[in-house]
């Protein structure tokens, strides 16, 4: 009992800081209400933020009164994580009940979508929406980009907490740290994530998009979370006919790379080591697995599709009609890989045949790099489960007594980081089944429309084969288990999963 009650001492202390800190962070999208006169519409739009910050302030406060802290041990710290990201969610979904007057299962889908940086929309008619709800959208991606909790880990400076907590939230693959300490790196992740979005932000006011949309779409760029003012997200810029749609998109490309990068990667290169973009095994295949998917649905465009409406081969407008399908296929595919979302055409539209419509959901199972922002099982896990599987072709031809572990750059891995990997994707195999049938069982949807709603969850990616107007109509149960799925997805499923499990409460 004694060791029970310590757990939710530990848990719901350290809880009661960061709700403390998350009533600040809701209190942001005010200035937005400010700047664009909002407040001349009436309250509501000050109290949307207002009434969800003293909430989360109130309940830090009588959280710290109630229970002691003390470090977490790894347990600790993954329930702590998997119930600082549920209250997030729950707590940040009240602006959209209060300001646009959402139910509150769509809000807290929305909410969960964003921090999880999914990208899942329950919302049409966004460009009528106020601005404040628009921004507050985009800033739940950018902070829940590297994490919400290292976010806080940064301003609370935990001490001995700090490991266990990052850990708990970035539950990836062991990898070596810029430079000594937990509290060091986090920083510098966090540091190089700031200057990406100054950068990103001035390139697009740069060519003309407005100062609010290159906030909004900075903020969810980076982060690979693909929240945008629009309902037609990227494509709006050509369809508005938007004089440099083109420079956006390529512009928007380079920020989905650099958010699907490790960042880790990222300060590599800042110190001078440009070949840190493919002397490695994640990076040579990451590199690898855009080129192939790239060529095939580039492909099959060009021989099923016809794109090049007549023109003469290699004349001026044949070079252009080539440039805007290379600039299309490459956009999505960097879109799904880095799981941001964005788009130029929509997936399920007849401008992608089918074998890139099949192709798309095997991209969401993949996902980013270890280390960044992306979702999915990562680019370095597969190279991982790949390396295995010739590791077992190599042991039914060699002798028993032959010892073969799994190498990535020149290292074994362990036991316990192939265990990981392979119980990992097993159970997202199993939610893949779990959330599709589901989705079957309470929907009139087809089968490949079913099953790519929880791929889209589940990888944290948000486009699928499900019409968004669609969504907000979809069953509860459904809305419940993907936001259960993002939740997973994002924390990779274990600290979720705890949650339900009487035991760790007893460690």
């Amino acid at each position: 009992m004694r060791n029970r009650f310590q757990t939710v001492h530990i848990v719901f202390n350290a809880l009661a800081s960061l709700f403390i800190l998350f009533s600040g962070i809701l209190l942001i999208p005010l200035i937005v209400v400010i700047v664009s006169g909002e407040t001349a519409e009436g309250i509501q739009n000050v109290l949307a933020f207002v009434l969800p910050a003293a909430l989360s302030l109130g309940l830090g406060l009588g959280l710290r009164l109630i229970f002691k802290g003390g470090n977490p041990n790894t347990l600790q710290a993954m329930l702590i994580c998997a119930l600082g990201w549920l209250g997030f969610s729950m707590i940040g979904a009240i602006p959209f009940v209060i300001g646009i007057h959402a139910g509150y299962i769509d809000s807290v889908f929305e909410t969960t979508s964003g921090f999880t940086t999914t990208g899942i929309t329950m919302f049409t008619g966004l460009e009528s929406l106020p601005r404040s709800i628009i921004f507050w959208r985009a800033l739940t991606q950018w902070v829940g980009g590297l994490g919400i909790l290292t976010f806080f880990l940064v301003t609370l400076h935990r001490g001995g907490s700090t490991h266990q907590l990052f850990g708990a939230e970035s539950h990836k693959i062991d990898a070596e740290r810029p430079v000594p300490g937990m509290v060091n790196t986090i920083k510098i992740l966090w540091g190089f994530y700031t200057i990406f979005t100054l950068v990103i932000a001035t390139a697009l006011v740069a060519v003309h998009m407005s100062l609010f949309d290159s906030i909004c779409h900075t903020f969810t760029v980076l982060s690979t979370g693909g929240f945008s003012p629009h309902d037609a997200s990227i494509e709006y810029y050509r369809l508005s006919g938007h004089p440099h749609y083109v420079a956006i998109e390529y512009i928007l490309m380079i920020g989905m790379l650099l958010g699907g990068i490790s960042f880790l990667v990222h300060y590599r290169i800042f110190k001078g080591d440009w070949k840190a973009l493919f002397n490695n095994t994640e990076m040579k295949t990451w590199w690898f697995i855009i080129g192939c998917f790239f060529l095939i649905i580039l492909g099959e465009r060009i021989l099923k599709l016809h794109p090049f409406n007549g023109n003469p081969l290699l004349t001026i407008a044949w070079w252009r009609q080539l440039e805007e399908n290379v600039r299309l296929v490459l956009f999505q595919v960097i879109s799904i890989l880095t799981t941001t979302g964005f788009s130029t055409r929509d997936i399920g539209s007849p401008f992608f045949g089918q074998a890139a419509r099949q192709l798309f959901l095997v991209m969401m199972v993949i996902g980013g790099c270890v280390g960044s922002t992306g979702g999915g099982i990562k680019v370095l896990r597969i190279s991982i489960l790949t390396k295995l599987i010739r590791r077992e072709i190599f042991r039914m031809r060699t002798p028993t007594r032959t010892i073969s572990s799994v190498i990535v750059d020149g290292k074994p891995i362990s036991t316990n980081e192939v265990y990981r990997a392979t119980s990992l994707f097993f159970i997202w195999m199993i939610l893949l089944v779990f959330g599709g049938s589901a989705t079957a069982l309470l929907s009139d949807l087809d089968a490949y429309s079913s099953f790519s709603g929880m791929f889209s969850a589940l990888g944290n990616i948000g486009p699928c084969y499900i019409p968004v107007k669609v969504n907000s109509l979809l069953h509860p149960v459904i809305k419940l288990v993907y936001i259960f799925g993002m939740l997973a997805g994002r924390l990779e499923i274990l600290p979720v999963l705890l949650l339900f499990n009487p035991k760790a409460w007893r460690s």
